[in-house]
């Protein structure tokens, strides 16, 4: 007897181990194909609302899966409607989930085995990383997918972009078995994803992860165009595709979409919200102004061209403070009278040079007008401010090449040219090495990642030098797809 309770009491200790880690969501719950939350009739503002006499007369005929809630329909209409708060969440507009709840909801795919396709915006490469992926993803493969590529500056070598972000991710030491350089919005780069999916998903279901607002929904509607035009099943799903919208944290909950013939479903999940991204610190209304809706160009700073330079002080952004809206300065402390710095981001967010000295009264008397976000009286009046502040002493080596990037997470980057728009027997170009510095503030807690140069333009092309690996480096890298 004291035999068999020693292996009863075994068996229920590992039971219970079990039911941990299959912490699934229970699949009977109905929810709204649009953004996942669990249908609801008792609460109109909050996600997955549906009218009462609707809910029963679907529930009737079995049609549940068709219902859309009523959050996503103002969505589908235009309207920031936020649902996301806490950690990482957003300071205005209404809240009926912590980014930390969203999370919990993602904490069993790691004692699952799926395959993981993993997105990250070109634009904000580094913000939107996911750094502790390994925790959601565990030792599940990962495609990586790299999206908006159709946001990079004109003329930019693809090429040499996905030489950089192999280079990149191979760092991260993760399992990541392929990297494709997408665009949903001119479906560039999907076919070879869903091609992949195809080769490695033996029969696994498919987990799209990514930051908030990196662009999984409209990922996720382009696979299922182009699928659809060879699978019924496919085409089948897109009737009740995921919502799609500018609200970062628009998708609640899981979404189950049966996308693929012989087995395996396709599953959109809630955005990871990051708290050191600048949209956890703007207000709701403020979002849109952080999202860049066409190409990207550079706002270089000192504003001089080739042939036009006379008296290098003159031109020169020694003592200089730059002011990127309201969300970050960067103060030009020591470096070379040619230095040139280029900002790559949202075009509303306009770029406002000023002598250091008057860069403190400079902010507080524009903030709000001609730097903005934050918008409006009352949310400059509760904006903490650019509390946060990174002295920076950036060695360079090549005068003919960027330094590197400063990336400020959730907005975009800075290239810092040591040399920019001199003449090519200028004596600053001969300069061999040395070293810049600068001082960048931003709100709390807000990133600043300091990476290689991303090669951009048709400068990138010219600059740009490809790593040279041994044929055993070679093999153990991923390949890239365009």
């Amino acid at each position: 007897m004291s035999a068999a309770a020693l292996i009863l009491k075994k068996n229920k200790k590992e039971g219970k181990k079990k039911r941990r880690n299959d912490a699934k969501l229970p699949t009977n719950v109905a929810c709204c194909y649009g953004c996942g939350a669990p249908l609801q009739t008792t609460e109109v503002d909050a996600p997955g609302y549906v009218n009462a006499e609707t809910y029963e007369l679907k529930k009737r005929h079995h049609q549940l899966k068709t219902i859309l809630c009523g959050r996503c329909k103002l969505l589908s209409h235009g309207h920031m409607v936020t649902a996301v708060g806490g950690h990482g969440g957003y300071s205005g507009g209404k809240q009926f989930i912590s980014a930390e709840e969203l999370r919990e909801k993602l904490s069993y795919l790691r004692h699952e085995k799926v395959l993981i396709v993993k997105l990250v915006d070109i634009v904000d490469f580094n913000g939107s990383f996911l750094a502790r992926v390994r925790d959601l993803a565990g030792a599940n493969p990962i495609i990586l997918v790299i999206t908006k590529v159709d946001l990079l500056p004109r003329g930019t070598n693809l090429n040499c972009i996905g030489d950089w972000v192999v280079e990149a991710t191979t760092k991260k030491k993760l399992n990541v078995i392929s990297v494709h350089l997408t665009s949903s919005k001119s479906f560039v780069g999907i076919a070879g994803v869903i091609s992949e999916i195809q080769k490695e998903k033996k029969g696994r279901d498919v987990y799209i992860l990514g930051s908030a607002n990196v662009g999984k929904s409209a990922f996720i509607n382009a696979l299922l165009k182009l699928m659809a035009r060879k699978d019924p099943v496919a085409a089948a799903a897109q009737k009740y595709k995921p919502m799609q919208s500018a609200v970062p944290g628009t998708t609640l909950g899981p979404i189950q979409i049966e996308a693929f013939q012989g087995g395996g479903n396709l599953f959109d999940t809630p955005g990871v919200h990051l708290h050191h991204r600048q949209a956890a610190v703007v207000h709701s209304d403020d979002l849109p102004s952080l999202a860049p809706q066409s190409r990207l160009r550079g706002q270089s700073f000192p504003v001089v061209s080739i042939g036009t330079i006379t008296d290098s002080e003159s031109v020169g952004i020694n003592g200089s403070s730059l002011l990127w809206g309201g969300l970050v300065r960067i103060d030009v402390i020591k470096v070379l009278p040619r230095t040139r710095l280029t900002f790559y981001g949202p075009k509303k967010l306009k770029v406002h040079m000023v002598s250091m000295g008057k860069a403190d009264e400079f902010y507080h008397k524009e903030l709000g007008n001609t730097l903005t976000p934050p918008t409006g009286k009352e949310r400059v009046e509760s904006w903490l401010g650019l509390q946060a502040v990174r002295q920076l002493q950036i060695k360079f080596e090549d005068t003919n090449r960027p330094a590197c990037d400063i990336a400020i997470s959730g907005l975009g980057w800075i290239a810092v040219e040591p040399v920019g728009a001199a003449e090519p027997n200028d004596p600053d170009r001969r300069v061999k090495a040395g070293e810049l510095h600068l001082a960048v503030h931003v709100p709390k807690p807000v990133e600043i990642f300091i990476r290689p140069p991303i090669p951009v333009g048709k400068a990138g092309e010219e600059w740009y030098q490809y790593q040279e690996l041994m044929e055993k480096e070679e093999e153990l890298r991923p390949k890239w797809f365009y």
